[in-house]
């Protein structure tokens, strides 16, 4: 196989596994269930956060953001308009939530 032949099959695999990794989203993305996980991990993850700390939790907080990233640019790549969709739905979560189970804060 000549190094042409080579670097073909390689850049072949690659487009592939990239359209199968999107389409995987997609469906993921579908389903209220999947938005709902998706959008828990990158919270996890402290994507939408600053990781800095001042000290070496940074450095945990920072990996962990770091996968939050590469789900968050998969799923941009994807189906960004879904981001928006995923955090309405979130912050609508929220509020019915507070109204069905009140507690204060302390009580936490």
């Amino acid at each position: 196989m000549t190094p042409e032949d080579r670097k073909k099959k390689i850049d072949e695999r690659n487009k592939y596994l990239q359209e199968r990794n999107s389409s995987d989203y997609q469906k993921i993305l579908k389903m209220p269930e999947g938005r709902r996980q998706l959008y828990r991990i990158l919270e996890d993850c402290g994507v939408f956060q600053v990781s800095f700390t001042g000290n070496s939790e940074t450095f945990f907080r920072e990996g962990k953001r770091s996968i939050g990233l590469l789900i968050l640019a998969d799923i941009m790549e994807a189906e960004p308009e879904k981001l928006l969709q995923m955090q309405n739905e979130y912050r609508s979560e929220k509020v019915s939530f507070k109204k069905q189970f009140p507690i204060e804060e302390d009580e936490i």
